[in-house]
């Protein structure tokens, strides 16, 4: 497995407990898209099960609140790691399993990309990573549209990146605007209208438009007007979809604890669960009280 490998070389130092105990791990960026060009550098994102009482502190006697508070681990992340033997230059980002559950629930989109790359993007599994990616579209809601809008605005600033190096410097030179955020621009709105139009996502359909984008052949004023469309247009779309407006916090969490104790064996003695009945009971005076205001 890659992080093994690379430890094993030398290259990065993660936690001790990361070390086989990754669950999920995926190529992202340009390779995800169908866009790359042959680079050398490759994004990698997944997530790792750290130790017990990482994950439930009172194990070890912490009172939340009280006293000094443990830093707990989220996420390790280590960049440019270049590996050259295999002729590759890796960006890591490997996430506490909640933490990923967390990103994945609010519908980030890196995150959320994550989940859906394509067969070929999943460089390592496990069971447990199976099954989230067999239910990912259980995290999808229609605040998605929020939040990659947020993160489409982000890439338009960008567009007019100052003092860029490299190629992006010379794209800037010649077309007037960074090809590399102009095509995340369309990029994600692109996907979030696959999220709230079916429920689902193909982060490769658009990948001919996305690679004329990268090849120039947008001009910028092209960029702005596409985006100033399509978002018109994705409000629409917005409120006419069937998508849940909020994620179903309750059977993801249960998905989590399933993933737990698949990893960890039985939580009962770690978590108390309420049964189905008293979910039911819970679920009902919610939706009286809903009704009653």
């Amino acid at each position: 497995m890659l992080i093994d490998r690379l430890h094993k070389k030398g290259l990065i130092n993660p936690p001790s407990f990361i070390i086989g105990n990754v669950h999920y791990l995926v190529i992202m960026g340009s390779e995800a898209y169908g866009v790359s060009s042959g680079s050398s550098d490759v994004d990698v994102y997944g997530f790792a099960i750290p130790p017990k009482d990482i994950i439930f502190p009172h194990l070890r006697g912490e009172i939340l609140g009280f006293g000094r508070q443990i830093n707990r681990f989220e996420q390790y992340q280590q960049h440019l790691v270049d590996d050259k033997e295999a002729r590759k230059m890796y960006d890591l980002s490997i996430y506490n399993i909640v933490k990923y559950f967390q990103l994945v629930m609010e519908n980030n989109p890196n995150m959320i990309d994550s989940l859906f790359v394509p067969h070929r993007c999943v460089i390592h599994t496990t069971k447990v990573g199976n099954m989230v990616r067999d239910n990912r579209k259980m995290f999808l809601h229609k605040g998605s549209w929020y939040k990659f809008k947020g993160y489409s605005y982000s890439q338009m600033h960008k567009m007019d990146i100052k003092n860029p190096e490299g190629k992006r410097a010379e794209d800037v030179e010649k077309h007037g605007y960074d090809l590399k955020f102009a095509y995340h621009v369309v990029r994600l709105l692109g996907e979030v209208e696959m999220i709230l139009t079916e429920g689902d996502l193909d982060l490769e359909r658009n990948r001919e438009q996305l690679k004329s984008i990268r090849r120039g052949e947008w001009t910028k004023e092209q960029i702005t007007e596409y985006f100033s469309t399509k978002e018109r247009e994705l409000e629409s779309v917005y409120l006419s979809s069937t998508l849940p407006m909020y994620p179903d916090e309750t059977k993801i969490k249960n998905l989590l604890l399933q993933c737990l104790e698949e990893h960890y064996g039985s939580l009962s003695g770690v978590i108390q669960k309420p049964d189905s009945f008293q979910n039911l009971i819970n679920d009902l005076k919610r939706l009286v009280e809903k009704y009653e205001k």
